[in-house]
């Protein structure tokens, strides 16, 4: 569109009813937190400005986007309604002439192409306003139309009478506005309720009674308007953007035995053809090649990098480590730190000590080495290429084991060269 775009995203609730310290918009999901899913949602959108309007522990939100580029934070004060917050917002969009989203920190499921339509929907009105249908209307503003279904109104659910109690369809609370048009709406607006707050909705009676003819987005999904407002809604929209990760990941050839039992983040990259097999997490931050196995009961950890071939297998925990291509750790172990060549084999109980108490420590293994079972590497260390460890093996710090060198013992020594005859072109 060739209207210039501003977000305006509401992210000032105190979340009482999380019943943990920690601002709702800032709960985790999946690899983010609530705010970061609704504004990676808008910033595909591409706006010229990006306000997140905040009070409660707002440091701690301030400091959540001060990584993203063109977000400026607005302390709302003291909370008094929606319509307060826009208001607040619109103060540092003063010059601003173009299209208002207002979209919300603890709406974590909206998509980019729901809010794209919002905003297409619009043409030449003044404000869209996104509705969906729910089974259960309880609380929720029921939207109002006349015997021609066109768009009249939103009647809050405690004004309803009985027959408008009965309508399904209901105000999501995200809007599409012409900026003008909002500011003139937001001078009028008068706290004439009982809770004494400025409701955004009375910005949209205005348009309806002054025949600016607001209109309605339907959405059939009522799970992409769900706000989070305790931990079973958070449990609940977990369940969905976790379903949504893992089909695109299906839907990419990346084989999935379970996904009931799997659970991957955001931001983790899978290529085709890679088995996943059940009771696996991969946390935001993987890079898993093509043709990898993963799992079962594996758990790959922030920075970890299998390439094409890998296998990381049965109880093994890996942590920014790069496993080469055609490498297998299939059993009991831990890597942490480490890099990996390739067609090497991480015999079942390997463990790389990689924290000294203060600092964490890189571990080295080169192609085609053979880590016997039980091996501990106290790091930093470094294996060779084609190198092996005897079972039991405990290598001490900064030990540096040469190409073809086999290492036994506690602690571990040298005690023979590999006959290169004897190995094999790609280690198993």
């Amino acid at each position: 569109m060739s209207r210039p775009l501003a977000v305006v995203c509401l992210a000032a609730g105190l979340g009482k009813r999380t019943k943990v310290s920690i601002p709702k918009v800032l709960l985790p999901l999946c690899g983010r937190t609530l705010l970061g899913c609704s504004l990676d949602a808008t910033d595909a959108l591409r706006p010229q400005h990006t306000i997140v309007v905040v009070h409660h522990q707002k440091e701690l939100v301030e400091k959540e986007v001060s990584s993203r580029k063109g977000i400026v934070c607005v302390d709302q004060g003291k909370p008094m309604g929606t319509g307060h917050a826009v208001k607040m917002a619109m103060q540092a969009l003063s010059d601003f002439d173009g299209d208002v989203l207002v979209t919300y920190g603890d709406c974590p499921l909206i998509t980019t192409e729901t809010l794209q339509m919002l905003r297409e929907s619009m043409e030449d009105s003044v404000c869209a306003v996104l509705t969906t249908f729910q089974d259960d209307p309880t609380g929720l503003g029921r939207i109002l139309r006349d015997e021609d279904d066109n768009f009249v109104g939103i009647r809050e659910h405690r004004d309803c009478t009985e027959e408008e109690s009965l309508i399904d369809e209901v105000n999501t609370g995200f809007y599409c506005f012409d900026s003008s048009a909002l500011r003139r709406a937001l001078l009028k607006l008068k706290p004439d309720n009982a809770q004494g707050e400025y409701y955004l909705t009375d910005v949209i009676a205005q348009f309806a009674d002054q025949d600016l003819n607001p209109v309605t987005f339907t959405l059939e999904d009522g799970y992409e308007t769900i706000g989070v407002n305790s931990l079973v809604e958070l449990g609940i929209a977990r369940a969905r953007m976790q379903e949504r990760i893992l089909m695109r990941h299906l839907s990419n050839g990346v084989m999935i035995t379970d996904p009931a039992t799997t659970h991957i983040d955001h931001d983790v990259e899978i290529g085709p053809e890679t088995k996943i097999l059940p009771f696996t997490v991969i946390g935001s931050g993987c890079k898993v090649g093509r043709g990898c196995e993963v799992g079962p009961f594996a758990h790959l950890r922030a920075g970890t990098v299998l390439e094409d071939g890998a296998e990381i297998g049965n109880f093994v925990e890996a942590k920014k480590t790069r496993v080469g291509a055609g490498s297998k750790a299939k059993h009991l172990t831990y890597l942490g730190d480490a890099v990996i060549g390739k067609n090497a084999n991480i015999g079942a109980g390997t463990i790389t000590a990689n924290y000294d108490g203060a600092r964490k420590h890189e571990t080295k293994i080169g192609d085609g080495c053979f880590v016997g079972s039980g091996t501990v590497i106290v790091a930093p260390s470094q294996l060779g290429a084609r190198s092996m460890t005897g079972a039991g093996a405990i290598v001490k710090r900064d030990s540096v084991i040469g190409d073809e060198e086999v290492w036994v013992g506690i602690p571990a020594k040298l005690l023979k060269r590999r006959d290169p005859s004897t190995i094999k072109k790609e280690s198993r």
